[in-house]
């Protein structure tokens, strides 16, 4: 089940990443480059999020 949500989600997220791409001006790699940084900067910051919330949790 959760594995459906993931795929579905990363489709969705995808495809309006794409559109986004395809409507902004200027050239699509660097705003690509920018939304992969950002993206992997929101995934750092949560991973941290759920491990200082499962610290608090047991100890």
């Amino acid at each position: 089940m959760a594995y459906q949500t993931t795929i579905g989600w990363s489709l969705l997220s995808s495809g309006i990443v794409t559109i986004v791409l395809w409507l902004i001006p200027g050239d699509s790699v660097w705003w690509g480059v920018g939304l992969l940084i950002l993206g992997l900067i929101v995934l750092y910051i949560r991973r941290n999020d759920i491990e200082e919330a499962l610290s608090a949790l047991t100890g």
